[in-house]
């Protein structure tokens, strides 16, 4: 990160302890901040060199309220959210429903001054996105807030692109984008004169009509369009790339090149998919989807099969899913099958524990590669990367970084995934790169994918076992999937 990012993240973090001391949560601290920052650039752009017609009605712009103090700061600010959130476009999705939420006259100065001292326009598309970026990572650290759920690791991310390997004129849609991760490490990649040399057409395209994203919490999708908008992605009046919504309740239409995604944690869903018509369960908790391959309540398996609906017959995919969705009987089985049945299920990535923000999360990602219907079994191999075994990183004192996954991306051999080799063998039972052969993998149990071979070193003896903090972890996680479920249950039984 850049020393100039690092300055400015610092400084405007910095106003965050009194603001909470005011009662202003980081989560509500980052959306006043995503009003304010759009208003001033917004505001830069409309005058020389740029001269853009920026869309704000006049009297509603940011010279109209950053000389103000006290209680006409907090009005002529109150009407600019108002007024802002009838427009059409980016600009009235982005301040639909705005609110102040900075209750202090004296703190809204000082942060509308902290803001108005930075010309944002003439800092590069990097450096105003690494600002953002160290944002969104200091709110995911509000554990408590819950804000971290959908936040995925940036290296992770950077690291399924570069397997990915997205090419230009494609598409990329992530169902479940939260701030909009994968698309700014997809934009990353494909902008890199390392991998391509783009003519303006492909930048046209990679602005405009690459992303296609869903997003279920009004604020996050709020986060998400600045983000974008920050980057260079998306135009002020052109069309939206990310919709406010539930990406599973529909097919939307649209058929995309690749799909890279993190879909949210937690494995009940109160809405049940259903592929069947004449389904008796109440109206208001089943939706149908005939292009579902078996009805679950669980989301993970749910997103599974809505990424397979609106990937292209030559669709490529990179999905975090956890555990369960590799080894959970019933649906879990038959979402399984059809995977190896009709994709390449060509990869499994074993994710360490101490990566993610929620508490004991087990995690891995697969990537296939859709292919066009056959009676044959698409699959033939899987190859597994055992990243987590006698591996653990925590959040604050030893962060995964990028080189901690270069050699899974080696391994991996993006540039031609049909010329792989093994670190595993008998004389090196600890290799970390394996491959298991379809017939193998069918006469498992549930033809479960939850592999691996690796000895465990804290399960050697008692001396050596996980720290204190990683069963507390365990334990934690264990507690809060139980009680999900009984919250399931629970508001099922209040809807009869």
């Amino acid at each position: 990160m850049s020393e100039q990012s690092t300055t400015i993240i610092s400084k405007v973090w910095g106003m965050c302890n009194p603001l909470r001391d005011d009662g202003v949560s980081y989560g509500d601290y980052l959306e006043q901040l995503t009003y304010l920052i759009f208003l001033k650039m917004s505001d830069e752009y409309s005058r020389p060199p740029h001269k853009r017609e920026i869309g704000i009605p006049k009297g509603y712009t940011w010279s109209d309220m950053n000389t103000l103090k006290g209680a006409e700061l907090e009005d002529k600010y109150k009407q600019i959210l108002e007024k802002l959130g009838e427009q059409n476009g980016i600009l009235g999705k982005i301040f639909k429903g705005a609110v102040n939420k900075i209750n202090s006259a004296a703190i809204l100065y000082r942060v509308v001054q902290m803001i108005d001292k930075e010309k944002w326009t003439s800092m590069s598309a990097d450096v105003k996105g690494e600002i953002y970026e160290g944002l969104l990572q200091k709110n995911a650290e509000d554990i408590k807030s819950g804000a971290g759920q959908y936040f995925t690791p940036r290296p992770l991310i950077k690291a399924m692109v570069a397997c990915v390997r997205p090419e230009p004129m494609k598409t990329i849609a992530d169902p479940c984008c939260g701030s909009g991760g994968f698309f700014l490490a997809a934009q990353e990649f494909l902008s890199d004169p390392n991998n391509y040399n783009l003519e303006r057409k492909q930048n046209e395209f990679l602005k405009n009509k690459t992303f296609y994203g869903n997003e279920i919490v009004p604020d996050t999708f709020k986060t998400a369009l600045m983000n974008l908008y920050l980057h260079n992605i998306g135009d002020i009046y052109g069309n939206v790339p990310v919709t406010l919504g539930d990406a599973l309740l529909i097919d939307p239409g649209y058929r995309v090149d690749y799909v890279m995604t993190n879909p949210p944690f937690g494995k009940k869903s109160s809405i049940t998919f259903t592929n069947k018509d004449d389904e008796q369960e109440e109206e208001d908790l089943v939706y149908n989807r005939q292009d579902f391959w078996t009805k679950s309540s669980n989301k993970q398996l749910n997103f599974v099969q809505h990424i397979n609906t609106i990937l292209k017959a030559t669709g490529k995919a990179a999905v975090v899913i956890p555990d369960n969705v590799l080894f959970e009987g019933g649906a879990g089985e038959t979402v399984r099958k059809k995977l190896l049945q009709t994709t390449d299920l060509h990869t499994i990535l074993r994710l360490p524990t101490g990566i993610f923000y929620k508490p004991g999360v087990k995690a891995n990602v697969i990537f296939f590669d859709k292919r066009p219907a056959s009676a044959e079994t698409q699959t033939k191999e899987v190859w597994i990367y055992d990243f987590r075994t006698n591996i653990h990183f925590t959040l604050k004192q030893h962060p995964m970084t990028y080189s901690d996954l270069e050699d899974f991306i080696k391994c991996f051999n993006p540039q031609n995934r049909h010329q792989r080799k093994e670190t595993w063998s008998e004389e090196n039972s600890d290799g970390r790169w394996r491959k298991f052969g379809i017939d193998e993998i069918l006469a498992r149990d549930k033809t479960s994918l939850d592999i691996f071979w690796i000895k465990d070193k804290s399960l050697a003896d008692l001396d050596n076992l996980p720290s204190p903090d990683e069963l507390a972890e365990d334990i934690i996680e264990n507690l809060q999937d139980a009680l999900d479920s009984f919250k399931g249950l629970q508001n099922a039984l209040k809807n009869k």
